[in-house]
């Protein structure tokens, strides 16, 4: 099984294929390798710099746990330690935050301030694991513990932080049909790839101003009730940072809950830039290989590449996707997010493809091919 490594101290990348050749700094050459170390150690101190400022304006330390899934011998857990200013007592900003009807602009998500490579421990049941956050206060991490299918309770919690819940779905041995689908411009009317409107969208409109895909929560309720004991994942490129935003949003909108695997932005051990691509396509080949008798629904739009993603692991896993839908973005979506890839002919696939503009559309389509 493909386990999630322990999140651990950075050990600063010895290889970075993706690092400048070479660079000046002064008189000095430096290596591609060297400029790539320097780039850690300057994210390390801005990154420092950001903790003494947030801890001036009386920040405090949270964890903050994500829903979860595994079998019945593993689970994976997720979460994030943060530094974030904590709602007055008594004030209309806690009440919001415990009621979960926050109504925040997209940039107060980005004011938190990841704790780096700090210790958290996991209590699930009996079992206690401890771990450390990545370089982005990230935890995900697997944990071996024998467990019942259904829902099941992890608590993370760091040091000096309150102890955080965590939902994990456990899926049945027997259990042979999952959901994956993409967020942004899928579920959620987002126009993601436009620079200028994605940064409106992300950072100044209110999370209470985005729009809900037509038709999309109906299809995904129906598919769960249709398949009662079927996994959700939401897997986008969106960023940790939204996933308090993006899991309000889904609840509100009537979504079926499910997991969110999204990226951070920023360095890795060997990468100047996370590739969205990339982790979609690693946690496609993750769920294959963790549920290696799971048929997956494969759901998303034409905006980005999704197709090519989906088309990719359906070519090398075709026993294990039932259908892929993708979602036809409208004229005007199609402006916004930069064009939109064509239609392509699966005719020579063994993976039924439909298209549609709406999850009503989706529906129909699932509906023939005894999907619904």
């Amino acid at each position: 099984m493909d386990r999630a490594p322990q999140n651990s101290s950075d050990n600063t990348a010895q290889n970075a294929p993706h690092a400048s050749p070479e660079g000046t700094v002064g008189s000095t050459t430096l290596s591609g390798n060297q400029i790539f170390r320097l780039a850690h150690r300057l994210s390390d101190g801005v990154n420092g710099a950001r903790i003494q400022l947030a801890r001036r304006w009386n920040f405090v330390p949270q964890t903050i746990a994500y829903q979860g899934y595994g079998s019945t011998g593993w689970v994976r857990v997720l979460g994030r330690v943060l530094l974030t200013r904590k709602p007055a007592p008594g004030s209309h900003a806690e009440h919001a935050a415990r009621n979960g009807t926050q109504n925040v602009r997209g940039w107060r998500a980005f004011t938190s301030v990841p704790v780096q490579f700090t210790d958290v421990e996991i209590t699930i049941g009996d079992v206690v694991t401890r771990v450390k956050a990545d370089r982005g206060g990230l935890i995900d991490t697997v944990v071996d513990v024998q467990l019942s299918p259904g829902w099941h309770t992890a608590v993370l919690q760091a040091e000096g932080t309150e102890p955080a819940e965590a939902l994990i779905r456990v899926v049945a041995p027997d259990v042979k049909f999952g959901i994956v689908s993409d967020i942004d411009d899928t579920v959620m009317v987002t126009a993601l790839p436009r620079p200028f409107l994605a940064l409106w969208n992300t950072f100044v409109l209110s999370e209470r101003a985005r729009m809900a895909t037509p038709g999309m929560a109906v299809l995904l309720d129906r598919l769960t009730i249709e398949h009662p004991d079927a996994p959700v994942i939401y897997l986008s490129t969106g960023p940790w940072n939204a996933a308090p935003t993006l899991a309000r949003f889904l609840s509100r909108n009537m979504y079926p809950a499910g997991t969110l695997l999204l990226t951070d932005w920023g360095l890795t051990q060997d990468r100047w830039f996370r590739s969205g691509q990339e982790h979609k396509h690693r946690n496609l080949e993750r769920l294959a290989k963790e549920f290696p008798d799971m048929r997956w629904l494969l759901i998303g739009d034409n905006g980005q590449h999704d197709e090519q993603i989906y088309s990719g692991f359906a070519q090398e896993h075709a026993a294990k996707v039932a259908a892929i839908a993708i979602r036809q973005l409208s004229i005007s979506e199609s402006v916004f997010a930069g064009g939109h890839s064509e239609d392509g002919d699966h005719s020579a696939s063994v993976v039924p493809w439909i298209y549609s503009p709406d999850g009503a559309g989706m529906a129909k389509q699932l509906t023939s091919l005894d999907l619904l």
